[in-house]
Order: structure tokens, then sequence, then C-alpha cells
């Protein structure tokens, strides 16, 4: 990958004492047509060589021969070494980084005095033009737009910011045209406090949504900065679909409007809920949350049970809404993750560490109108793993059980997706509600091969492309005191308009799809094409089919 030159003391020590290397030529990275490392060893009184000087130079472009780009520096130099001096346990405490509060005080000719280098007439201009930069109104009003359409919220003043911009216009089956308009505060308007709103109007269905939710850091940090600890409350009143569990994406946004199939299933939510997070340096958090949720059917979904009429024969009755009220408590540990934190999402940078997620529930009857009593608790592990040349898989595992007698809706309702984009933790060919288990077991398996087979294609090779292979696999069951048909007073499995059954349960076999896939197209897009290996009978179930997703490589 790196050409370059090595110098080495030939004093018997064999000792590194500088390092020149570059990226070669022929190697394929997204976003870098340069790159040089520029290392240099100091020989400190224990003999030893250390590291005294890191240089860094990348040259990014979007494509080898654009003439856009930029380009980055980076110098670190290190001196005052001291060996075998125990520290202090006191010095290992707190933060992982420590800021010296009079740091940001400090005039410009104590830097020059404690700066290890002297900086060049070129280096010393750079704090001056980016001050001007910053200061263009044109530059502010570039970035302005760049974050909005990156992010997805656009600044309306100091203060507040509206969005999720994609999200302002979509539609469905069951709202037809529907308008959604929304924002919050920012960090210059509190650190310690966040408010966020939004109203949406269904102009088939002429009904009103609305969401209000805050959080309140309990620290001295603002609620988005790592490590997090903070109280937050939400009231929402909205549609959305049962199953449909995305990623890094609103519900409403406009891309996902378009989808597969019949998709009229819906339910009318009404939910109170109350959740405090805490953070560790270690990467271990703890998430403890109550939730109230009113659900009501939508479109052609019906909660229906059997009653016994006076006559003593059985009659189905709508059911118009379900309450329950929920504690939870969730336990996730990612021992040193990395990730990028946006307006909405963190982002995570996957290393080879595992990260477990365990998640616990438990439903309270008769505590506001609560209906029924249950607890569920289901565990997630994600693990990165790295084949060399082979490229390198990413493997999610996930087992649940759901205890005590509940209705189909209180069951896991196993992720589906009827929409044109790929979800790498959904059943893209599955249809919404079509699964439910009260015990299951799943495996994803997505494998990238880093160019392995492109790379050696010359044409190919200069395009980038990467290749991936995926598989999942689930299984599931519902016990008999789950089953509608062993008990008149559990809600009947959904059917279709015309009778045949839309739900169903995974006794006799697992659901298995596999895709094959291009990714890293223009650097920023995957296409997949998925089949679709069990239960192809089931009523309209597509067997094939291609998806896409938006990806960012570096």
């Amino acid at each position: 990958m790196f050409t370059g030159k090595l110098l080495v003391t030939i004093d018997g020590t064999y000792a590194v004492q500088s390092v020149e290397m570059e990226v070669a030529k022929s190697v394929s990275i997204n976003w870098v047509r340069d790159l040089k490392i520029n290392l240099d060893f100091e020989k400190n009184p224990d003999g030893r060589y250390h590291l005294s000087k890191s240089v860094i130079k990348t040259d990014f472009g979007l494509t080898q021969n654009s003439d856009a780009g930029m380009y980055g520096e980076r110098v670190v130099s290190y001196k005052d070494f001291k060996v075998n001096e125990p520290q202090p346990a006191s010095l290992y405490e707190g933060e992982a980084v420590v800021r010296v509060e009079s740091a940001i005080a400090k005039d410009e000719s104590f830097w020059q005095a404690s700066r290890h280098d002297s900086l060049t007439a070129v280096e010393a201009k750079t704090y001056t033009n980016i001050d001007s930069l910053v200061n263009m109104k044109s530059f502010q009003r570039t970035m302005d737009w760049a974050t909005a359409l990156i992010a997805g919220y656009k600044r309306l003043g100091p203060n507040i910011e509206i969005g999720p911009l994609n999200t302002f216009y979509s539609f469905n089956p069951v709202e037809g045209f529907r308008l959604r308009f929304g924002g919050r505060t920012t960090t210059t308007f509190s650190k310690k406090y966040m408010l966020e709103t939004y109203a949406a109007y269904g102009f088939k269905d002429e009904k009103w949504k609305y969401y209000l939710g805050g959080s309140y850091s309990l620290t001295d940090r603002s609620i988005y900065e790592f490590p997090v600890r903070s109280i937050s409350a939400s009231y929402q009143k909205d549609t959305n679909i049962p199953g449909q569990e995305l990623q890094f994406v609103q519900e409403d946004n406009f891309l996902l409007s378009f989808k597969r199939g019949e998709n009229d299933k819906w339910l009318y939510n009404e939910t109170y809920s109350l959740n405090y997070l805490h953070e560790f340096e270690n990467h271990f958090s703890y998430r403890i949350g109550f939730k109230n949720w009113r659900q009501a059917t939508a479109g052609s979904l019906q909660y229906v049970r059997n009653v016994e009429t006076a006559s003593g024969e059985m009659e189905p009755l709508d059911v118009q809404n379900l309450v329950t009220s929920e504690a939870s408590l969730e336990l996730r540990w990612a021992p040193n993750e990395q990730f990028f934190q946006g307006k909405l999402y963190r982002t995570p940078v996957a290393n080879r560490y595992p990260v477990f997620t365990l998640r616990a529930a438990a439903g309270i009857k008769d505590l506001f109108d609560s209906e029924y009593e249950y607890q569920k608790v289901a565990l997630n592990v994600y693990k990165r793993f790295y084949m060399s040349q082979l490229g390198y898989s990413d493997v999610v595992t996930e087992g649940g059980y759901t205890f005590g007698q509940v209705p189909f809706p209180l069951l896991m309702i196993h992720r589906a997706n009827q929409t044109y984009s790929y979800q790498l933790q959904s059943y893209n060919l599955m249809n919404f509600l079509e699964f439910v288990s009260d015990q299951y077991a799943s495996v994803h398996i997505d494998h990238t091969f880093n160019g392995f087979i492109f790379n050696k294609i010359p044409l190919l090779k200069k395009t980038k492309l990467r290749e991936f292979v995926t598989f999942k696999a689930l299984y599931g069951k519902v016990r008999s005191e789950n089953m509608p048909q062993g008990d008149p007073d559990l809600l009947r499995f959904p059917t279709f308009d015309d009778g045949r059954q839309a739900t169903y349960t995974l006794e006799n076999k697992p659901y298995m799809e596999a895709s094959v896939g291009i990714g890293n197209i223009f650097n920023f897009f995957r296409v997949d094409l998925v089949k679709r290996l069990s239960y192809l009978d089931h009523p309209n179930v597509s067997d094939i089919g291609i998806r896409g997703r938006f990806k960012f490589d570096f």
C-alpha cells in the first residue's frame, strides 16, 4: 500500500530514525488523491528512540483527476519524554481529554514561546485567512445550505433550526399527501436544554399529528457530547407502520414514501415517554424508560376479537384502542467505540470490537389504563470480522423472548421493509406485519469483499467499485397461549381484504433472504439484488428485488 524510505541505524540496535512514505498511485482509496507521511524518531537518555514528530499531508478530491479538492496537513510534535517514572493514579481519573481553563485566554506570545517549531509565513497566515473566510457572508450562506443538505437542518436565526428538511413532504395510503413542519433549539440557545417539535397534517385522513419533546443535560456539556447523561420527555400523536424500524433515517422521509405491494395497515399512536440516559467513558451505558402507548388501527388494519353473544355463539368485535404502560431498561456496551455525532444520529465507525445491547421491558397492567402484563427481553450482538484480502464481514445476531399472554401487536413484529431502500437490519423482501413471534433468533451477515474481485479486473479497478454479499435468517415461534385460535379473547391475526391470511408465525422453517450488491458507485451509492429464499407461497410477496442505499465510505 505504501512506498517510501526507512532510515535505520547500523550501530547494532537497528532503530528506526525516520520514515518517508506515500500511498502508491495504484491504491484505490475513496476521496484521497495523495497521502504522504513523514515520521521522525529521536534518541532519548534511556537509549531508545521515540517518535518526536509526525507529519501527515493529504490531498482530498471527489475524483482522481478533478480540479476541485481540499488539502490537509497535520503536524504533531513530542518532546521532554519521561521514562520509568510512574504517574499518580489521579492523573488517569476523570475525562480522557482535559483542557486547562485558561488555555483559550492565552495570547499569541504564549503560543509562540510554547510551540516546538516556529510557524512558516504561510502557516502563520492560515489563521488570518480562516478568520476572513468564516466572516464572509457568501461562505456563511454556502456552509449553511451545505449543512442543511447533509444534516437535514437549516438555521433560522442563532437559536432555532428547522428540519429535518426531507420530512416536510411525504405521502402514504392512509394520510395521502402529508405536510410536516418542525424544528428544534440549538446549543446557542442552551447547552443544557434542547426542545424539539413538529406538526403534520394528512390531507386524506384530515387529521393533525404532532410531537413535543425536550431533553436536559445533567452535565456541563451539551446533550450531544459524549459521554451523555440526560433526561428526556416527549409526547407524540402520529402514524406509523407496525414492524417498520429504520436506522439513521426518519419514517416520513420523502424517498421512503415509495413502497412496493400493499401498504395500508397502519396505526394511529398516542405516546407519552420519559427516559434517563447515562453513558460512561468506557462506552458502557444504560437507559431507563417509561412509555404509555395508546394505539388505534388505521387503513385496512383491524383489531378484532371473538365475543360470545346471548345465544352462546361467537361473533367478531372490533377493538378500537389498545393501551399499554411499559417500563424499560437498555444496557449497551461498545468497547473502544468510535462514531460521528450528527444532528440526528450517531453514525458508528466500525472496528474489530463487538457491541452488546440488552433490552428488557415490562408491561404494567392497570397503570394509566394499561390492559396487559408481560415481560420482554432481547439481546443484540454486533461484530465486524476482518478477513485480510477477502475483506470483512459485519455479523449481527439477535434473540428475544416474550413472557406472558399478549395479543399479536405486543409480540415481536419482525422488522420488514417494503421501501426500495436497502435496510441493513431489516428483511428487505418481508412484508410489514408478515411475521410475529414471542421467541426468536436471527443472524445477519453482510460481507464486503473490499475490491478483492473487482480490483483484479483492470477496467473495473479504476471505478473503485466494491462487492457485497449478504445473508439473513430468522427463526421463531408463538406459544399456544398467544395464538388467537386457542383463546377467543386474543386479537385475530390480520388478513387481506380478500380474506387471505396476512400475518404468520415461523414454526415451519426460518425466513431467509440473500443478496449480491455493488457499492461505492460515484463514491456514495450501493445497489443490491435481493432474493427471498423461503415462504414464497405467501400472498403479495416478491421473491426478488433491487434495493439501493446511500452509503458514505472513507
